[in-house]
């Protein structure tokens, strides 16, 4: 249980709140630092797979808790930047769907399980996912990054709206090929 890959994997639950808790600071470092802590959790997403598969430590709990703590991840993070004015009007549609898309896949996956139907992830939601990724990041550090690039809310508002439309897509297409299995 407590393997290399599962750790990271833990990792990025507990680093949440620290991320959340910067966007209450005003500090010019805050949104800074809060976008460093996002990059490392953000890593921690591929190497905890990539670490199992290579270490040979696939586990029962790795498998459970992965795709949990990105849901938890992702969900959260999109809620803050929903808090805090980053996605607002028209490009909050894009947080929920994102945000629901998670969740009905989760629940679509559970469902199937005991069916002993796999849901693999295909390589369009994993770029999803990389552009999702990337989104946050802009999203995260906001306005602050101007100083590095002008209008950083504006390309993760852009970047999260290109993602949300894969999002829709991937969704479908993953709910289209079971159709048969939910007509049962």
């Amino acid at each position: 249980m407590w393997t290399l890959p599962n750790i990271l994997t833990l990792s990025r639950i507990a680093i949440l709140p620290v991320i959340i808790g910067l966007f209450y600071i005003s500090a010019p470092w805050a949104p800074w630092l809060a976008l460093a802590l996002y990059i490392i959790a953000a890593v921690t997403d591929f190497l905890d797979g990539y670490l199992a598969r290579s270490m040979n430590k696939v586990s029962a709990f790795g498998k459970f808790l992965d795709p949990i703590s990105d849901k938890i991840f992702v969900a959260c993070i999109i809620l803050v930047l929903a808090a805090f004015d980053r996605l607002e009007g028209w490009w909050l549609i894009a947080g929920l769907v994102i945000f629901v898309r998670e969740f009905l896949i989760s629940g679509l996956r559970e469902f199937l399980g005991p069916k002993d139907v796999q849901v693999p992830v295909t390589s369009l939601a994993k770029w999803k996912t990389a552009i999702q990724m990337t989104a946050l990041g802009f999203l995260i550090v906001g306005d602050a990054g101007n100083i590095i690039l002008p209008h950083t809310l504006l390309i993760g508002q852009i970047l999260i709206s290109m993602a949300a439309m894969l999002t829709a897509y991937t969704g479908w297409h993953y709910l289209k090929h079971s159709f048969h299995h939910l007509e049962e």
